[in-house]
């Protein structure tokens, strides 16, 4: 037992939490119907624009992020309509599965875990499929840490009659997406990774071709109908009840972010990711992914050492909680977030943590190794 009982979170969602939205989100409740709240909704609009870097209104949900990816897919395509579904991970797979779920005709790409989705893969697929309504893809692969090529892949999609959707859930604000730059069609993201806040808010950007989609389709909806959220959006509410207190929190997240600026905001996480994987490197240990992400570095389980053992060590001893890996990497590697409220002692912490637990696991590596290669990191590449 840890007498302190002090917990440290570096998980890639829910993440650590700043004080003052802790703070917001503990204000009195108000009406969500009253001027008062209308007030704060067109600050928060105005804000999110900024964030995804996009003119048009970005709509939100009181859900998780998968809410307003099954959202997109109810939208934007009909049942029977073909959409080509990029499948690398967990997350690629839960696109897949919303789509089979609304009776649509998804057209796999299959790309091998912890790889990125070649370019090639993707010509072939639309040159195969001119028939396709949509291309549905992760920006980052959360369960992988991968990075998929997305600016790439939109140039490919601008001029087409394919909506590109994208899963920027752990991605949005952590790397540049400019949505109307890109050409991006449709883009997710949620409350609880790089946005600094709980679960229980989901967001999605819409272009004006995604829109004229919106009004043909005949998938069924009813919370989830952006039709009905755009309109109570121009009129300053929402078309249901709304997470207040969470919206509290957005919106003092959101006026951080401005403050700081997204080109600061993004160094910031190369910062700490770069930190962490060369201590990492200096472990001796290997990273899983091929295009790794700024928003978490994931590290593989060395030969002979328990997976799971490892994890619950670190979380229990030392009350440190990083993320294992997911289906078919569950118990192979470690995730450790830099997500959130995180700076450069956390990813110190993280690497301590592995160092210890894997020594007590009986893994020879040399203590103070990846922290030490870390700190010189971070002395030799100051922040903006």
């Amino acid at each position: 037992m840890n007498l302190l009982d002090k917990k440290t979170l570096l998980a890639p969602g829910p993440v650590p939490v700043p004080p003052k939205a802790l703070l917001a989100m503990a204000k009195p409740v108000i009406h969500h119907r009253l001027p008062e709240f209308s007030a704060i909704l067109s600050k928060i609009r105005e804000d999110l624009k900024y964030l995804f870097q996009t003119k048009e209104d970005v709509l939100f949900f009181a859900s998780s992020g998968t809410g307003a990816m099954e959202s997109c897919v109810a939208n934007l395509f009909s049942p029977g309509e073909k959409v080509i579904v990029v499948r690398g991970g967990k997350f690629g797979e839960r696109w897949g599965k919303l789509a089979e779920t609304y009776r649509l005709d998804p057209v796999y790409i299959d790309v091998e875990w912890g790889e990125a989705v070649p370019l090639e893969a993707v010509e072939r697929a639309l040159s195969e499929n001119p028939d396709a309504k949509g291309l549905l893809i992760q920006a980052h692969e959360t369960s992988t840490g991968v990075k998929h090529p997305v600016a790439e892949i939109a140039s490919l999609t601008r001029e087409k009659d394919i909506l590109l959707v994208v899963d920027a859930i752990s991605a949005l604000g952590v790397y540049p997406l400019p949505f109307d730059e890109l050409g991006i069609d449709a883009m997710v993201a949620g409350s609880q990774k790089s946005l600094a806040l709980p679960p229980g808010l989901s967001f999605v950007a819409l272009s004006q071709k995604a829109w004229d989609r919106v009004e043909k389709t005949t998938s069924p909806r009813y919370y989830f109908d952006f039709r009905k959220e755009k309109k109570a959006l121009a009129k300053k509410t929402t078309a249901f009840t709304p997470a207040v207190s969470l919206l509290y929190g957005l919106s003092e997240i959101l006026a951080r972010i401005k403050e700081v600026g997204l080109e600061r905001l993004f160094a910031h996480y190369q910062r700490l990711a770069g930190a962490c994987r060369a201590g990492i490197a200096a472990m001796g240990l290997d990273l899983f992914a091929k295009a790794p992400c700024e928003a978490l570095t994931i590290v593989k389980v060395p030969e002979g050492v328990d997976g799971a053992k490892l994890m619950k060590l670190m979380r229990e001893k030392y009350q440190v909680t990083m993320a294992g890996g997911q289906a078919k990497l569950k118990g192979k590697v470690v995730r450790i977030a830099h997500l959130g409220y995180q700076g450069p002692l956390d990813v110190i912490t993280a690497l301590a943590t592995l160092e210890m637990a894997l020594t007590e696991l009986g893994y020879k590596v040399p203590l103070g190794a990846g922290v030490a290669a870390a700190q010189k990191y971070f002395l030799a590449n100051k922040e903006v």
